[in-house]
């Protein structure tokens, strides 16, 4: 162990620098490295290899605990002390300790751990403010979108050179959303604060002519929501159902006026359970990075069952669709990828789980069974019913695939939007119509159905024609399956967000439909998620 640093080291052999870090009086010490700060550093660094190598690199100097680190130290600390805003597990990066370490170092052993501490915190704090917290596919399986993090050898020689501060104030995502998210966040903590909504709206329905305790729970939360200016009335008017009206639209429930089973159970939603709501959404926009989302993009946010077509920040199309049902191999994932291609008058290719799950134990029992399917061999021809033995075979050795032909009951119906991806998730017509009249609408094998598929070929495709609708319905009215090539990709973003600026800026909530915000927010407390409900 090497001896206390005495006075005279500090005195002596360097000029004695006081230094403030983030509240911390300590003194200096020279750029050189001393051997034991040095063999102390690289043990514990060791098992680090990037930060290994830059401190190789560079022979060991020191880069938060010299005496010419005070404004780096206080730089970040000042950053990390801000971490809690942005929803971020704070006891990662465990402030206090560090300080406290700065208070006792005594010797170059100690200095030279508190030099090792201090980077992995700050490459820590950096890439989970930068591109999130967790790894999506370690908290669900079915989020399938890989974070870009920012190398550590970038963010070393970012805090060694000129800008740290500006560095890591750009460090969030650049986002007009994730802003207002932030936004939200503490007003969110004040409403708590403060004691809440108020009491929630005891009853399961309430219209125009009802009135009583239910009705002025209904009034005061639509109050708080800025829907409605103050009033004590008892009864439900004309004026209450306009305020619940425009409760609805922005929530994207029925328009209807009435404060029906939905409708309630949004405006009774405490503000802690809206506040995880936010810190989730936070989360998921750090996985998608700072990359720009594109200025022509398709917004597919599963929980509000909407597709939406956004240009330059403003929703251009809207339309419902379903998504895959709550089930472990029928959810719909997350992901981004890029639409190149319509396909008109698609096949159906039957995804392998549904072949041998769902038709082969009928074709067992029934060769003519689901005749409205071809069966094909590997060689993508296609084999007649008579000529195979379903009995012979298991889900494990089944030789054969299914598919549908283009056709007015197609599984697909008229077309599909294509992005290539690994999943073999695309968006697509279905001749089930009905379905886009529920509310909640989770009935899909995983791929999206779309709710009005021939407008939004019209929006796509009025990019690269005078008269889009003529150009699809020339290859619509063929019947045969034709692949319409995109002369401008478009982003596709199949997203998760349970809270989410709307249009007008407003931040609305939505059901956490496949239970992934749930799973999400504990993740983040298990990391060091501070206690909610008060400002950090």
């Amino acid at each position: 162990m090497s001896a206390p640093v005495q006075d005279g080291h500090w005195g002596r052999f360097a000029v004695l620098n006081i230094v403030l870090c983030a509240g911390v009086a300590w003194a200096g010490q020279s750029s050189a490295a001393p051997a034991a700060f040095a063999q102390a550093l690289a043990a514990d660094v060791s098992g680090h290899e990037s930060l290994a190598a830059f401190y190789k690199t560079t022979g060991y100097e020191d880069l938060w605990t010299g005496p010419d680190d005070g404004a780096r130290r206080l730089s970040l600390f000042s950053a990390i002390d801000q971490a809690d805003i942005h929803g971020l597990p704070v006891a990662r990066y465990d402030a206090a300790a560090l300080r406290a370490a700065f208070a006792a170092v005594q010797t170059e052993g100690d200095r030279g751990r508190l030099e090792a501490a201090m980077s992995l915190a700050y490459l820590q704090y950096a890439k989970d403010l930068s591109s999130g917290a967790l790894e999506p596919h370690d908290i669900d399986a079915s989020m399938k979108r890989e974070p870009q993090r920012p190398d550590d050898t970038y963010l070393l020689a970012v805090a060694k050179g000129a800008g740290f501060d500006q560095f890591l104030h750009d460090l969030p995502p650049d986002h007009p959303e994730y802003a207002r998210l932030i936004k939200e966040k503490l007003i969110l903590q004040q409403t708590i604060a403060a004691g809440g909504y108020g009491p929630a709206i005891s009853a399961d329905r309430l219209d125009v002519g009802a009135s009583g305790t239910a009705v002025v729970a209904l009034r005061e939360r639509l109050q708080a929501f800025g829907y409605l200016g103050p009033s004590a009335s008892r009864e439900y008017d004309q004026n209450l159902a306009i305020a619940v009206q425009r409760f609805q639209s922005d929530y994207g429930l029925p328009i209807d006026g009435v404060a029906g089973e939905s409708t309630i159970f949004a405006l009774n939603e405490e503000p802690m359970d809206r506040l995880k709501s936010v810190i989730v959404a936070l989360e998921r926009i750090r996985w998608m990075g700072d990359a720009d989302f594109g200025s022509r993009h398709i917004w597919v946010n599963q929980p509000s069952f909407t597709a939406q077509i956004v240009d330059d920040g403003k929703v251009t199309f809207n339309t419902r669709v379903v998504i895959g049902k709550n089930d472990e191999d029928t959810r719909s994932p997350e992901f981004s990828e890029t639409m190149k291609f319509l396909v008109v008058n698609p096949s159906w290719s039957v995804p392998r789980s549904i072949t041998t799950k769902e038709y082969l134990p009928l074709l067992r029992s029934n060769p003519n069974a689901v005749g409205h399917l071809q069966v094909i061999d590997g060689n993508g021809q296609v084999v007649p019913r008579g000529a195979v033995n379903f009995a012979a075979y298991t889900a494990s050795n089944f030789p054969f695939a299914l598919r549908q032909a283009p056709s007015d009951g197609n599984a697909l119906g008229k077309v599909k939007f294509m992005f290539p991806n690994p999943y073999n998730i695309y968006l697509h017509d279905t001749p089930s119509k009905s379905l886009f009249a529920n509310e909640v609408r989770a009935y899909s094998h995983g791929c999206i159905r779309v709710g009005s598929p021939f407008d939004l070929a019209y929006a796509l495709l009025a990019k690269q024609s005078d008269d889009p609708q003529a150009l699809f319905k020339s290859y619509l009215d063929t019947g045969a399956e034709s692949r319409v090539d995109l002369n401008v990709p478009v982003p596709v973003h199949l997203v998760y967000f349970t809270a989410w600026p709307n249009s007008k800026g407003v931040v609305t909530y939505l059901r956490d439909v496949y239970g992934r915000d749930g799973k999400i927010f504990n993740a983040l407390v298990e990391a060091g998620l501070a206690p909610l409900g008060v400002q950090g």
